[in-house]
């Protein structure tokens, strides 16, 4: 040990110990998180600023329906791929034609998991995993749309068309669409016992799980859905039962043989190889008996969540005069929590919704046509033992508190007021139609939308998602009908308004953000009124 200098201090030894209890926490000022942390810090901070604008760089129209994903915008069923951060469209790839045996069904994107060895180069860069309406599943470049790998599922026996993560980027579930009989089978009297097929995968590197078939002769006769999230099998009933069932328990219990994909295989006397065509996957979980019951719940239309901490579930009493009642009870014992009756009692056309806060502060955000709640979980004072419901913080939307009347005049001259009680998503009232969170800001994002004239006006407004307090207010230029379906997505940067008019017309409008300076910003006003179209790809692009 080297001698401390005369007149200094001697260097203070690391505590070893407690530099790797951070580090195993995330706290290590080298980790690349940490750096990213600080990027996004910065941003934020940028953003907020009152000189920081967004600015519509750009419009483009499509016939069918337009998807985003991570700073990419797919359209024509995903052939065409746009890039989103040039502030003029960059076509990333574009694939020719195809014909209607070769439509996607749906897509997901895969990303590359952290501090994991992985076979191939390719597995590295972010990937497209889409469904064709031929039970394909393909796993495409996201930069160049190029087949990395292709798994073929099954033949004509079942028709898969949904995909979704049981845990994100992890574990993925292929859906099929519900089994159902040609109406002269049924009159036949030809029973259908299997409702759906699920098989589920590992990803990077993409490896089969097991399929397994959801009999009625298993799980009852009036199963209308079923899922896998976050290792449950969930199976819906169309009485508004919700069951849940362990899947790990379930894929160890039934399996018959488990299969790798690429490997030859004999199954019920057809011998293959698996994931390739003709034969595809192997039905290799057989559910022959009703799993062990993890939890059970009524509620209409089967709404059930499950968040919070401790665990509690939020479910509407299965009757439809209980619509817009939402109870949050105790997922251990299904005691129903101190307050935990939320309704807002609303009068509107569209119903107020709920759902466990996506930050994982297990608060839930309740979101009504003029307010969102933002509740929190805490325990009873005088009983530890309860749970109750408090609000964290309130979102009010921007109205002016008066009551439209209509005036008429008797023939005596009496004045005779009539009140109106207008609805409280009416469009001539600032309404809120989209609360999300960008996890990556933390920040918590609202649209609302106010009917001016025959225009609607829409604004995006970005809040602080610890107290709610408004940080940045974006208008939207675009008219917003009410009628119309609207997505909007809100991704460090950037802006998008999705939106679908009548006759499967799509329009997406992309912001970006810009620092303006005042005369910049008179700038940018003059040049609202002028449109510069171009064409890429094949493809109009609008300028402003």
């Amino acid at each position: 040990m080297c001698p401390a200098v005369a007149g200094r201090a001697a260097p203070r030894a690391p505590n070893v110990c407690r530099l790797l209890g951070r580090r195993a926490r995330g706290f290590y000022a080298r980790d690349a998180g940490v750096a990213l942390r600080k990027n996004m810090g910065l941003l934020r901070t940028i953003l907020c600023q009152e000189s920081t604008k967004f600015k519509n760089v750009w419009t483009t129209h499509s016939a069918s329906p337009i998807a985003y994903e991570r700073g990419r915008i797919y359209l024509d069923n995903y052939r065409c791929c746009i890039s989103s951060i040039a502030q003029e469209p960059r076509i990333l790839y574009q694939k020719p034609k195809c014909s209607k045996s070769e439509k996607i069904e749906d897509a997901l994107l895969l990303e590359c998991p952290l501090g994991e060895m992985l076979p191939n180069p390719s597995d590295y860069k972010p990937s497209l995993i889409v469904l064709t309406v031929q039970n394909w599943l393909l796993r495409l470049s996201a930069d160049c749309g190029e087949i990395l790998e292709k798994v073929y599922l099954a033949g004509s026996c079942c028709k898969f068309r949904y995909l979704s993560w049981d845990t994100p980027q992890e574990v993925m579930v292929v859906k099929s669409a519900q089994n159902k009989l040609p109406a002269a089978a049924r009159q036949a009297g030809i029973q259908q016992s299997v409702l759906f097929h699920l098989a589920v995968f590992q990803v990077l590197p993409l490896s089969f799980i097991g399929m397994l078939e959801i009999n009625k002769k298993v799980f009852g006769n009036n199963v209308t859905d079923v899922a896998i999230s976050n290792g449950i099998l969930i199976v819906m009933y169309s009485m508004g039962l919700v069951r849940l069932y362990n899947f790990q328990a379930i894929s160890e219990q039934f399996m018959e043989q488990p299969f790798d994909l690429g490997c030859e295989f004999n199954w019920n006397g057809e011998v293959g190889v698996v994931g390739k065509y003709p034969f595809g996957l192997p039905c290799n979980i057989k559910i022959t008996d009703t799993p062990p019951l993890l939890f059970e719940a009524s509620s209409l239309e089967n709404a059930f969540q499950i968040g919070g901490f401790p665990w509690h579930y939020i479910i509407t009493p299965n009757k439809k005069k209980h619509r817009g009642v939402f109870y949050i009870c105790s997922l251990k014992d299904n005691a129903l929590a101190k307050n935990g009756i939320q309704d807002m009692k609303c009068c509107s056309l569209e119903p107020d919704w709920i759902y466990f806060h996506p930050d994982m502060s297990g608060r839930i955000i309740h979101v009504g046509p003029n307010l969102i709640k933002v509740l929190k979980l805490k325990e009873v004072e005088d009983n530890t033992d309860q749970i109750e419901i408090a609000e964290d913080f309130i979102i009010m939307a921007n109205r002016e508190n008066c009551v439209n009347s209509s005036v008429t005049v008797t023939s005596s001259g009496r004045v005779v007021k009539k009140r109106l009680n207008l609805l409280d998503d009416d469009p001539e009232q600032e309404t809120f139609k989209i609360v999300d969170y960008e996890d990556e800001l933390d920040l918590l994002s609202t649209v609302a939308v106010t009917e001016i004239g025959a225009d609607g006006r829409a604004h995006l407004d970005l809040r602080c998602n610890e107290h709610g307090i408004l940080l940045k207010s974006i208008p939207l230029l675009e008219s917003w009908d009410v009628t119309y379906s609207h997505e909007v997505y809100f991704d460090r940067d950037i802006v998008l308004h999705i939106e679908q008019k009548p006759n499967r017309r799509f329009s997406c409008y992309v912001y970006q953000m810009v620092c303006d300076t005042a005369k910049e910003d008179e700038c940018s006003r003059h040049e609202r009124t002028e449109r510069v179209s171009c064409k890429k790809g094949g493809r109009i692009f609008e300028y402003t």
